[in-house]
């Protein structure tokens, strides 16, 4: 984008952000395009171009332009606002030029870079959209280093009596059965499990 140099069109095509941008240039098409966005000038049989942003931006206006007429044929509602099929009292809500304008600019914008983008905006005769005014930043708590205490004395309730009641809640009529049994003279399953005494010598 050196403006006011007439180059070689594979010097014309360059960014350094993508460093294999000229290998666009052996797609016919772009040979065949590349006036809309660059000035020629023809020195023997060797052409040579300059980026033009004005003609630049004469063929994004039409492309934005072909986008709305595209956005208007397939009935696609576009703005700000939501307009899925709002009517109030009786009377439809409808885009205006502006909003489908403003929305192929956007869609433009996001093959463009942002600069240019704004050259559009201000070429096609929109005004930048201000931002509404931001909400105060929700407050945060001040996180103290002093621990929280509970509110309740939660002690009070009596585990133990819980415990049993859920328990008790909790035991299969197979349970039940076999907590009625009499246990006397049966060794706990913990027994087994136990290591022996080593017996004296």
């Amino acid at each position: 984008q050196q403006q006011g140099k007439f180059q070689p069109l594979d010097q014309v095509v360059l960014d350094s952000e993508y460093p294999s941008c000229p290998l666009l240039l052996k797609c016919a098409d772009v040979k065949q395009y590349i006036h809309h966005v660059t000035e020629e000038k023809e020195i023997g049989s060797q052409k040579f171009h300059k980026y033009s942003q004005e003609k630049t931006l004469k063929w994004l206006k039409k492309k934005v332009n072909q986008t709305v007429k595209a956005l208007k044929s397939n009935n696609i509602s576009v703005g700000e606002r939501v307009h899925a099929a709002t009517y109030i009292s009786g009377i439809q809500i409808t885009d205006t030029k502006e909003d489908y304008v403003r929305y192929a600019h956007g869609l433009i914008s996001e093959y463009i870079p942002e600069d240019l983008s704004k050259e559009l905006l201000k070429y096609l005769g929109l005004p930048e959209l201000k931002s509404l005014a931001p909400e105060p930043p929700l407050k945060k708590r001040k996180l103290s280093d002093v621990p929280v205490e509970a509110e309740e004395d939660y002690t009070k309730f009596n585990s133990s009596n819980l415990k049993t009641k859920k328990a008790n809640s909790k035991m299969s009529a197979a349970q039940k059965a076999l907590a009625k049994v009499d246990k006397s003279g049966m060794k706990s399953i913990s027994t087994f499990f136990s290591s022996k005494p080593k017996a004296s010598k």
